[in-house]
């Protein structure tokens, strides 16, 4: 069978794009997966792991002073201050549960990944109830997908 110049680089690009859709599907996966994985392991007996999946560069954004935290121990740091801020604020049973990515964009080593998060706790016996968006930068490293920045950005308290 013969084939023609057009016909042979027809069937490399349409091979290419395939190929390429599907390693794009599955970066798209590893980021949610990483991001899913950062936030399960935010408790106590986890945490380590948890910091673990940080860049010793990370930048952190979130609701209570002092409001940001950067550098090799900003996720570690983060941490620590939650724990004294609850305490000190009367917070206690936390739950944050992450919705469906708005979105997950992934460039070559690096992903943006935003999705809906609702927090729920009890302050001083009361229960509470925020809506956030929960955006997270990542770069992709030898040990996997690592987070370089996140911020929690509160729409709604009820």
């Amino acid at each position: 069978m013969k084939f023609n110049r057009l016909t042979v680089t027809l069937m490399v690009v349409l091979a290419v794009a395939i190929c390429s859709r599907a390693t794009f599907a599955a970066d798209k996966n590893e980021v949610v997966d990483a991001v899913n994985r950062y936030l399960s392991n935010l408790e106590t007996d986890k945490i380590q792991t948890a910091v673990a999946m940080c860049d010793p560069e990370v930048s952190i954004l979130d609701e209570f002073p002092p409001h940001a935290w950067h550098g090799p121990t900003a996720c570690a740091d983060w941490w620590k201050e939650l724990l004294a801020y609850d305490e000190k604020s009367g917070i206690t049973n936390g739950d944050a549960t992450l919705g469906k990515p708005w979105t997950v964009d992934v460039t070559g080593d690096r992903a943006y990944f935003v999705a809906p998060m609702t927090y729920t706790y009890k302050q001083n016996g009361k229960s509470v109830k925020e809506s956030a968006a929960f955006a997270v930068a990542l770069k992709r490293t030898q040990a996997g997908w690592r987070i370089t920045s996140w911020t929690y950005a509160k729409q709604t308290l009820e």
